[in-house]
């Protein structure tokens, strides 16, 4: 076998071993996991993740999942509670420690400890009945048979079922508070996720004096002026109310001048498309974008939801620069 078939057979036989670890984690799931999860529901304080090593890492990539999917909480490596962080911690508080033999030393310290003040713990192991377990209110059994570094000491196997299980344990807590995607985005304001859900068309859109706009009565030439100096591809036509009554873009122009040639004594009302479709300042831009593709135009106007005066209007390019278009 050459050296990059073996590569590949150690990488998909790990993977495969993992993978079914994990799919024997979800058989062996059991009341253990609801009185978890019931525990971080009723909690009044904030969910505490603790560990050491591996399971220290694993830790506080499940304090940050937790933290980002509605239920508030933070990683205090357990050798720092030992010394002083476990002030930190108070008794309206839940904390998930982790330890896959259950009697790693600085928690063996720190337990005692959460349990005289009252704290409620859920231990993350993969010995049920080691010190963590016994000491524990909810215990997550993370065992695995066996972990995929061929000399069975490296946590890998186990490390990603502990993971998985968090994993578990966070979806389950955020669909019974009915964690939304809105919610989310609230704690990812500056990420993609963040511009898609939480930009509105009024934090994108053109106003003011950068929104061409003419009345009905004008000339075609007329528009064709202002069309040019807005730089938007289109122009609004409004009533004397300021009301969106039409649109006229470039694209109707070039059928217009297919059409009849001269254009010049064409006035913009008997060309212009009748009740376009208009968007609102609160509408999200990422709903603005799926209409403008369904749509397949360019521009969209906005108006105010009360008195449907033109606002503003925003071409497919403003989205793009907002990259709530990627």
């Amino acid at each position: 076998m050459s050296s990059s078939a073996h590569h590949l057979a150690i990488g998909r036989d790990v993977l495969s071993q993992e993978a079914s670890a994990l799919l024997a984690a979800s058989f062996s799931l059991d009341t253990e996991f609801t009185k978890a999860v019931d525990l971080i529901l009723n909690c009044q304080g904030r969910l505490i993740v603790t560990g050491i090593g591996k399971s220290g890492h694993i830790g506080s990539k499940l304090a940050a999942t937790f933290a980002s999917t509605g239920t508030p909480a933070y990683f205090v490596h357990a050798a720092e509670a030992a010394h002083g962080d476990l002030g930190m911690i108070t008794p309206d508080d839940v904390v998930i420690a982790i330890s896959y033999s259950g009697e790693s030393s600085e928690l063996a310290v720190i337990i005692p400890m959460l349990v005289r003040s009252g704290v409620k713990i859920i231990a993350m192991t993969g010995k049920p009945q080691s010190t963590l377990g016994a000491g524990a209110d909810a215990v997550i059994n993370c065992h695995v048979q066996r972990e995929a570094c061929p000399n069975n000491l490296a946590p890998t196997t186990s490390t990603t079922v502990t993971l998985a299980l968090g994993d578990a344990l966070a979806i389950a807590c955020l669909s019974a508070k009915h964690f939304t995607a809105e919610d989310f985005a609230r704690s990812h304001p500056g990420g993609a996720l963040g511009r898609r859900l939480l930009l509105r068309l009024s934090d994108v859109m053109r106003s003011g004096n950068d929104v061409p706009r003419v009345t009905p009565d004008i000339s075609v030439v007329e528009a064709i002026r202002v069309m040019s100096r807005k730089c938007m591809g289109m122009t609004a036509i409004v009533d004397t109310g300021d009301r969106v009554v039409g649109i006229f873009t470039e694209g109707d122009l070039r059928r217009l001048i297919e059409r009849v040639g001269d254009v010049r004594d064409v006035l913009i009302a008997d060309v212009m498309t009748h009740s376009p479709k208009v968007g609102y300042p609160q509408e999200l831009a990422a709903t603005a974008a799926k209409r403008l593709n369904e749509m397949r135009v360019n521009q969209l106007l906005i108006v105010d939801s009360n008195t449907q005066k033109l606002v503003g209007a925003v071409h497919i390019q403003d989205l793009m620069a907002a990259k709530v278009i990627l």
